[in-house]
């Protein structure tokens, strides 16, 4: 579709001052998100795949199954071909390791920036300033689609409130972020989300925000949004029966026992059921990529003692270790590597799985 760009008619005469889009430059139009869903619509496998998945964390969120939910994967997407070669590997993994563990790709298109940086594939998929945001919600349907082909499902962070719109078919787990979990249009947009959502605690790790956002979420709402064909239109929503709670650390980590218990107790204060979700990178790992084997140990450890309410972890990994800042030569990139937070490489992250599958296979069925 060919990009059409809106200039702001200069106000008339003269007689009056422009009030309105003051500090806009241009506007370009976007195709809608049904046009998108036509050039690039889902498939039988596809909608098996994300069916499948979304049944399956709501169990295991239920306590119906006794897996581990295991969302896996880039901090974000930079390189699409380096993507493929992870997914292809953390595929067969998932399979492999299917009767202890729901393995899930984390895939996140748009990044929070809390000044300025870059904001994912979609904002700026050339990496270069561009910010051909079109091309980037393409090129993310198309991966989407042929992730879900593949068979493997994948989860993600809801960040701008546009864009579930064009991908959401194609999640099976959603995040609402740390900065984001006061949000109340976030909030709104989690209620009538087709996936199980996770709230994060805030960032300096009260849980009363992420709390307040399960029972918003899980109420019924009406707010204003873009229908599929790209008109305003009034969305009313029946609620979200399955929101919970994602631990991801503060001002100090929440993945020990102690922790999880003072979850559990203001959880059941709440009135809302205990199943959590614990981040083993973020402030619980302190951003150091070396130190998220070590909260999934500990996480293990708690499971195999009895704990009930670890419904699920998370884990940053990449083809490669650490993190890179973006260059200005872009051939200097390294596809594997994360441009944003630092990832444990692919043979840890195989490690630690394994371990995870023997030492829950291991362990009393719930």
């Amino acid at each position: 579709m060919k990009k059409k760009t809106v200039q702001h008619p200069k106000s008339s005469a003269g007689t009056h001052p422009k009030i309105e889009n003051v500090n806009i430059k241009s506007v370009v139009v976007l195709a809608t998100p049904d046009a998108l869903h036509q050039e690039l619509p889902l498939t039988p496998k596809a909608v098996r795949t994300v069916s499948a998945a979304r049944r399956t964390i709501a169990a295991i969120l239920e306590g119906k199954d006794p897996r581990q939910l295991a969302i896996v994967g880039p901090c974000s997407l930079h390189n699409l071909a380096a993507a493929e070669d992870y997914a292809a590997r953390l595929h067969r993994l998932a399979k492999e390791l299917d009767e202890t563990l729901c393995i899930v790709m984390r895939v996140y298109f748009e990044k929070p920036r809390s000044i300025l940086g870059w904001k994912g594939l979609i904002n700026d998929p050339y990496l270069d300033d561009t910010f051909k945001m079109e091309d980037g919600l393409r090129m993310a349907r198309a991966f989407l689609l042929r992730l879900a082909e593949r068979g493997l499902a994948a989860a993600t962070e809801v960040l701008d409130t546009l864009t579930p719109q064009y991908l959401g078919d194609l999640f099976a787990w959603s995040a609402i972020g740390a900065r984001t979990a006061e949000s109340q249009t976030h909030r709104e947009i989690a209620s009538g989300i087709s996936t199980p959502v996770g709230f994060k605690n805030a960032t300096d790790g009260s849980l009363e925000a992420a709390i307040n956002g399960i029972k918003t979420a899980a109420g019924e709402h009406h707010f204003l949004g873009v229908t599929a064909e790209g008109l305003p239109a009034i969305f009313a929503t029946a609620g979200n029966p399955h929101s919970h709670i994602v631990l991801r650390g503060g001002a100090r980590a929440n993945y020990d026992s102690a922790s999880i218990a003072e979850c559990e107790d203001a959880l059941a204060a709440a009135g809302l059921p205990s199943a959590i979700v614990v981040d083993c990178s973020h402030a619980n790992s302190r951003k150091k990529p070396e130190r998220q084997g070590l909260v999934l140990r500990d996480l293990l450890s708690q499971i195999e003692n009895g704990n009930r309410s670890i419904r699920g972890f998370m884990l940053e990994s990449f083809l490669e270790w650490g993190s890179q800042p973006i260059p200005e030569d872009k051939s200097k990139l390294r596809p594997g590597m994360s441009v944003t937070d630092p990832c444990i490489d692919w043979d840890t992250t195989e490690k630690l799985l394994r371990e995870a599958a023997t030492r829950l296979a291991a362990r009393p069925r719930r």
